[in-house]
């Protein structure tokens, strides 16, 4: 599985974001800021200044959802959480297709993340489409809900009609590089942990585990 979606912000959370987001003394600048040259020339968004306090303290509380997720932990194995911005989409903007750098001053980039503060009915356009090796996936996602993808595929965010896209974005640097050695660990992880709550704790999960450990040990970097 190369995608995940996940419910990660409740009510109360998206609440707090979008309430300081909104501050008066708020500084937005143009997206292109922390584009590379390619992405630059394509990009077409507003972001919060990552210098700022609202930044620096809404970022910590997005590191601390993920770290704290089990889904999350066991799909992306995250070693750093790096990266995170927030940024707005009004009308008439949007983000051309493009990949993300692979290394950042903040981390290597293996996997992307966008969290949705706002909901997909209060805007039209803004799809944000994945492209794979083999298809396309367009998602728009509910306030507060996450997706992961891997950093390597080609994307894009369609243009807003009307409305305001906000959402979260970062990056995500894996203990495991490879996709697919992460979709087995973590196919692994769930048999094993299914496995746990329908028949409990035995020698053979006990096998199982140990050989997961040692799995990511092997692969881990």
């Amino acid at each position: 599985m190369n995608y995940l979606t996940h419910q990660l912000l409740i009510n109360e959370e998206i609440e707090h974001f979008i309430k300081n987001l909104n501050k008066k003394d708020n500084h937005w600048e143009d997206g292109k800021k922390t584009a590379g040259s390619h992405a630059s020339k394509v990009k077409n968004n507003l972001q919060l200044n990552r210098e700022s306090e609202t930044s620096f303290q809404l970022s910590k509380l997005i590191r601390r959802k993920i770290l704290s997720n089990q889904l999350i932990k066991s799909f992306a194995l995250p070693k750093i959480i790096h990266g995170i911005m927030f940024t707005k989409s009004l009308g008439n903007m949007q983000y051309g297709r493009h990949i993300d750098n692979p290394f950042m001053a903040t981390g290597r980039s293996d996997l992307s993340f966008t969290i949705s503060l706002t909901d997909k009915n209060k805007y039209t356009g803004g799809e944000l489409n994945i492209e794979g090796m083999t298809s396309e996936k367009q998602f728009k996602l509910n306030a507060g809900e996450i997706v992961i993808y891997p950093s390597t595929y080609l994307h894009s965010v369609k243009e807003i009609k009307n409305g305001e896209r906000l959402v979260c974005v970062g990056w995500i640097e894996s203990y495991v590089k490879s996709i697919e050695e992460r979709e087995y660990l973590f196919d692994l992880d769930a048999g094993a942990r299914g496995l746990l709550a329908k028949n409990g704790r035995s020698d053979e999960l006990d096998l199982i585990f140990k050989s997961y450990s040692n799995l990511l040990r092997v692969l881990g970097n």
